[in-house]
């Protein structure tokens, strides 16, 4: 085995690294009984951390 094999990461930094860097995440589901949709859901979703760096995307309210 290499280096890069048996790194083992936590999951803790794990998530660490990927909210700082942003993560999306898209799906799509449909449920359908004899070949008619009865229900379909899209899922579009960005997950990130917010900090002074990476300001929220809506304005503060005063």
């Amino acid at each position: 085995m290499t280096v890069v094999e048996r790194r083992e990461v936590a999951l803790v930094d794990l998530l660490d690294r990927l909210l700082a860097g942003g993560v999306v995440i898209t799906g799509d589901l449909t449920l359908r009984i004899a070949d008619v949709d009865l229900v379909r859901i899209d899922l579009n979703a960005l997950i990130s951390s917010v900090n002074e760096n990476v300001p929220a995307p809506w304005e503060e309210m005063l």
